[in-house]
């Protein structure tokens, strides 16, 4: 203890004291080094949560003793990255995140012998409502949703039942397309019995209308959508086959296409008089016969054995007969409905680029095309959009320079061993905060430690030279003992090393001068404990 006491105190309080800072700044350093290094990589486990979603999934994670890290305010979970998919699967084996909303899992745990009714169909809307959310969540852009639904029961004595209705508010990403609106209104009126498609009402997080509850006729709005579908498909067959003989990106589209939503019924009758057919046929014949008695009316000849008695009289015959036919003609009887959405005209307008070569010195040269290369690309997009000229559609193509040059240093995609390097993000992510841990490191290294140590070395160094000064005329004197004298070579011998040790102590003189003057601190120190040591 006592050598231990002594070697701190040769030391002195300044070099202690530096000594331990340069050691409690490595420790530090280090610790934060390993630490960093080995704390897990943490990764997004569900993000979008609410507030009772994302109490649930904490507590089971603190049940397991996993852990994790919390980001916009509890709406994102982060959790080591080797363990995202077994915690997904456990999670939903929980039923959990539930989405915010209650679903038909409310009637588990209720008991239904003493519910009322009123309960239970304030349980069913409530389920109802919640499965509707989670099945609209499933689709794409579509972040969180939230259903209303107004199921109204039917009056007493009362003939027509009021109809229900849905209101609908949903958080999406970007803009949601006039196809996916109408997909969610079908989607709910499918799922409520008796209700309508144009009984649903749609409304985003800004308070944008997406779609009215209105009981309005929505065939203009399919026709909009069809139109829309129709420019859509035919603009994108012209373009490819545009693009594959000009290049992709060297020709723009634009494709306007005039549509009749009108429909139309049409009944026509036409007879043909030529094809007739016997549908009926009445003959009928009549016959008469009368006696001449000379015009005289008397009993006599009235009675019955006057006849026989009397000659041949003379007798009128008649005989009628008649036919009666009914034929019936040929008739055709037709109805004719055009349906809505014809397309009347159909205008297309496409704009090429030119053709690009290089000279002699390497660099792009601009070129038209020809009219004849025109003329086939004319062709093969009247063949594409099926070019009526009847119908008044009208085709231009032109041949105009783009504004930006095509680019003549295509991307090479990494192949062999170095295809086989694909980093993802977070490793890239990773192999960076790593070099920057190291280039930390080198800079504690060299600009804090270094200096320190150099410092240190540099009192040691001033001590020894300054020690080395004020001995050095002892270990002379030595050399020579009093009351002997010297010969004549020995003396030359004492005059020479007098004469090399005069300049290496002024050479040490002169150093120890320049190490006081660049280090005034330890020098002081230095001499000041010298003072203290007692007199031997």
């Amino acid at each position: 203890m006592q050598g231990l006491a002594d070697f701190l105190k040769g030391i002195g309080a300044a070099r202690f004291g530096a000594m331990i800072a340069v050691t409690a700044a490595l420790i530090g350093f280090f610790a934060f080094v390993i630490m960093r290094v080995t704390t897990p990589q943490m990764t997004t486990l569900f993000t979008d949560l609410s507030v009772e979603d994302s109490s649930g999934i904490i507590k089971d994670l603190e049940r397991q003793g996993i852990q994790y890290e919390l980001r916009n305010e509890g709406s994102i979970i982060m959790v080591p990255k080797d363990k995202v998919t077994r915690l997904r699967m456990k999670l939903a084996e929980g039923g959990l995140p539930k989405g915010g909303g209650v679903g038909y899992e409310v009637f588990d745990k209720s008991d239904a012998l003493g519910t009322t009714s009123f309960v239970q169909n304030i349980n069913h809307l409530r389920a109802l409502e919640g499965e509707l959310a989670r099945t609209i969540r499933a689709i794409d852009r579509i972040q969180a949703a939230r259903v209303h639904l107004v199921l109204p029961e039917r009056p007493l004595f009362s003939r027509e039942a009021p109809e229900p209705s849905a209101s609908i508010v949903v958080r999406v990403r970007g803009a949601l397309e006039a196809q996916q609106i109408r997909a969610i209104r079908h989607l709910v009126a499918s799922a409520v019995n008796g209700l309508k498609p144009q009984r649903v009402s749609i409304v985003d997080e800004a308070g944008q209308l997406l779609a009215d509850g209105a009981q309005t006729d929505p065939d203009q709005q399919i026709g909009d959508e069809r139109r829309t579908a129709f420019e859509k498909r035919m603009r994108k067959q012209v373009e490819d086959i545009v693009s594959s003989v000009v290049g992709t990106g060297r020709a723009r589209v634009q494709l306007s296409a005039d549509f009749d939503f009108n429909k139309i019924t049409q009944t026509s009758d036409k007879f043909d008089p030529e094809g007739r057919v016997l549908r009926s046929s009445q003959t009928r014949e009549e016959q008469s016969m009368t006696a001449d008695n000379n015009g005289q009316v008397t009993v006599n000849n009235e009675l019955p054995g006057n006849q026989q008695n009397g000659g041949v009289a003379a007798k009128d015959q008649s005989k009628k007969s008649e036919e009666t036919n009914n034929y019936e003609i040929s008739r055709t009887t037709k109805t004719e409905v055009t349906e809505a959405g014809r397309v009347n005209r159909i205008s297309v307008a496409v704009l090429v680029d030119g053709i690009y070569s290089k000279n002699d010195k390497g660099d792009l040269t601009y070129q038209d095309r020809t009219k004849e290369q025109l003329d086939r690309i004319a062709t093969l997009v009247r063949s594409a959009i099926g070019f009526d000229q009847k119908r008044g559609d009208q085709v231009e193509v032109v041949n105009l320079r783009f504004a930006d040059a095509p680019s003549s240093t295509p991307i090479a995609e990494p192949s062999g061993f170095l295809g086989m390097l694909q980093f993802t993000k977070d490793d890239v992510m990773y192999f960076v905060e790593l070099g920057v841990m190291m280039l930390l490191g080198l800079v504690v290294l060299f600009l804090v430690i270094r200096p320190l140590v150099k410092r240190i070395l540099a009192s040691d160094e001033v001590a020894a030279a300054i020690s080395g000064v004020l001995t050095g005329p002892a270990s002379s004197d030595e050399a020579a003992p009093a009351g002997q004298p010297l010969l004549p070579s020995a003396a030359a011998s004492a005059i020479d090393v007098a004469t090399i040790q005069g300049q290496v102590h002024a050479q040490s003189v002169h150093r120890v001068g320049e190490l006081a003057e660049r280090n005034p601190n330890e020098t002081v120190a230095i001499i000041r404990q010298w003072l203290s040591e007692p007199a031997k």
